[in-house]
């Protein structure tokens, strides 16, 4: 085949596929590109509640040792044998008051009451001799007294007679010897009555020591006795019969049953903001906590710890101690629980009695309302709001204090505002959200801002 039938062949071809070339370029460059559509993500379903102010109970919660209100314990003031030991006086039994316990010998006591007796009413006859005695000196010293007028008299007649020489000298000598007899006499029952007093006052000295004595004497009879001074739980029994007892020596120990105690210990920024919800505007004593905050406005329970049945006892919040722990920043409180015993039904309620580890629960309504959310809806000082377009908010917030799995937020939410109680990943600020009010998680919410059934 020649060269120029074989170009006369391909050049038909050449031309065709330049054709179809320029048609496909042409309809690359005159078609219309598809146009982008774009599609959002479908919107979440939360569930919400709806933020509005509710009052709040401030529970606080401490962990001690039960105690007794009061203790007694009898020591011995007098020396002798124990001669009674009452049957029942075991550690244990319960004792009302008044109930002989211990009797020390009295025989020496009652002798001395005896003898120190004898002694009064010697010294009380003496005192009658003393004051009959100067009743007769001085009957006796008025009638001496007389004697010595007259011979006053006789001797002043004496002296005229002998000066105007009608009597010898003798006589007058002789009246002046026997005046000045009469005036010794005198002068001695004076000073007889002048002792006297003294001697009384001496007397009543005696007396008065004997007395003393003798109260010593009869309170030292007492003592021999012991009696439970109210009821009592006795404790420790240190003495037997016949046993040798000697002052200070401790006989018996008893608890009193009418009140117990829980010392427990309570953070003190916890303790602060309870007391503060019953605070006094004008404290009446400034070193008075009692004074400043009305601590029986605040309700208390105390309850068993690891028990294997729920006991508890209703108590009330008596003081606060002043000493703050420093390793654990704790103070210890004092809740007081009336009539322990009373209600005690062994073995499903105990009475409350030393040693038991015990849990107080001390809780009092807040001064005003607050807002308050699930600690679960806090994220991070954020909270999940879906606003008014139901899209989602991430709004910042601070709360005061937490309660019962509730956070009690101090800013950053309002009345009215829906707050989000699902866990939302990821949060984005924006996000389409299908919200759901939830009327449970709201009644919740008021159960626990309340306390109520507080576990």
């Amino acid at each position: 085949m020649t060269t120029s039938t074989f170009a006369k062949r391909l050049f038909p071809i050449l031309l065709a596929l330049a054709a179809g070339a320029a048609v496909i370029a042409y309809m690359v460059s005159a078609r219309t590109p598809p146009g982008r559509r774009t599609e959002e993500a479908p919107a979440r379903a939360v569930r919400v509640i709806e933020a509005r102010p509710l009052p709040v109970t401030l529970t606080v919660r401490g962990f001690g040792a039960a105690r007794p209100a009061r203790v007694w314990q009898a020591v011995a003031t007098v020396n002798g044998p124990i001669t009674f030991r009452n049957s029942d006086l075991e550690n244990g039994n319960i004792l009302p008051a008044g109930t002989r316990l211990l009797q020390i010998d009295p025989t020496r006591y009652g002798l001395a009451i005896a003898a120190t007796e004898a002694d009064v009413a010697a010294l009380e006859t003496e005192r009658r001799q003393l004051e009959q005695e100067r009743s007769n000196t001085s009957d006796l010293m008025a009638l001496e007294q007389r004697r010595l007028d007259l011979a006053e008299q006789e001797l002043e007649r004496a002296r005229s007679l002998v000066a105007s020489g009608t009597s010898p000298r003798a006589r007058l000598d002789d009246q002046e010897r026997a005046t000045v007899q009469q005036r010794v006499a005198v002068q001695t029952l004076e000073n007889r009555l002048r002792l006297i007093p003294s001697q009384i006052d001496h007397v009543d000295a005696q007396q008065a020591r004997a007395r003393t004595a003798l109260a010593q004497a009869r309170r030292d009879l007492e003592d021999t006795e012991i009696i439970a001074p109210f009821d009592l739980r006795i404790g420790t029994v240190d003495v037997e019969l016949e046993q040798q007892v000697t002052p200070g020596q401790r006989l018996v120990t008893g608890d009193g049953i009418d009140k117990a105690e829980a010392a427990v210990h309570i953070r003190l920024s916890e303790l602060r903001r309870l007391l503060a919800t019953q605070s006094r505007a004008t404290p009446s004593a400034p070193l008075d906590l009692g004074a400043h905050f009305d601590l029986s406005a605040i309700s208390a329970e105390v309850r068993l710890v690891a028990a294997s049945g729920e006991m508890s006892w209703p108590g009330r919040l008596e003081r606060v101690e002043s000493e703050i722990d420093p390793a654990t920043r704790t103070v210890r409180a004092i809740v007081s629980v009336d009539e322990p015993y009373r209600a005690a039904r062994p073995p499903e309620l105990l009475p409350l009695v030393r040693g038991m580890y015990v849990e107080a629960i001390l809780s009092s309504l807040a001064r005003t309302p607050a807002i308050v959310i699930p600690v679960s809806a806090v994220h991070q000082d954020v909270a999940y709001l879906a606003d008014k377009d139901d899209r989602l908010r991430l709004v910042p917030i601070r709360s005061d204090y937490s309660v019962r799995d509730v956070a009690v937020i101090a800013e950053g939410l309002q009345p009215g505002d829906r707050v989000i109680v699902d866990d939302v990943v990821p949060a984005i600020e924006g996000m389409r959200l299908r919200p759901r009010r939830d009327p449970v998680a709201e009644a919740a919410l008021v159960r626990a801002a309340m306390a109520e059934d507080v576990p």
